[in-house]
């Protein structure tokens, strides 16, 4: 029998497994920067909410944390797609 679980990963092949995603799509590491932005700002104005109730100002936080990384993986992607359309344009060949 192996020593070797099926669900436990090494910590090395883990770190490869984020640099290489850090290389493929660096825009979502930014909205996962953003969304932990968001929730530490959240945190921090949970003191002064005023008369707002909980359930409503983490429902706000929650939409803020959502739009943040949607808006960082719509820009990731429109940049991708003007990187690849607009600026390397390459001659097709025709096909016969």
């Amino acid at each position: 029998m192996s020593s070797k679980s099926f669900f436990v990963e090494d910590d090395a092949e883990q770190s490869n497994k984020l640099a290489r995603k850090a290389k493929e799509s660096p825009f979502m590491l930014i909205g996962i920067a953003g969304f932990i932005a968001a929730g530490a700002i959240g945190a921090y104005k949970y003191r002064h909410r005023g008369t707002m109730s909980t359930s409503v100002f983490l429902m706000q936080l929650r939409v803020a944390a959502q739009g943040t990384v949607v808006g960082c993986l719509t820009l990731g992607l429109g940049y991708q797609m003007v990187k690849e359309y607009i600026f390397d344009k390459q001659p097709k060949e025709k096909m016969r």
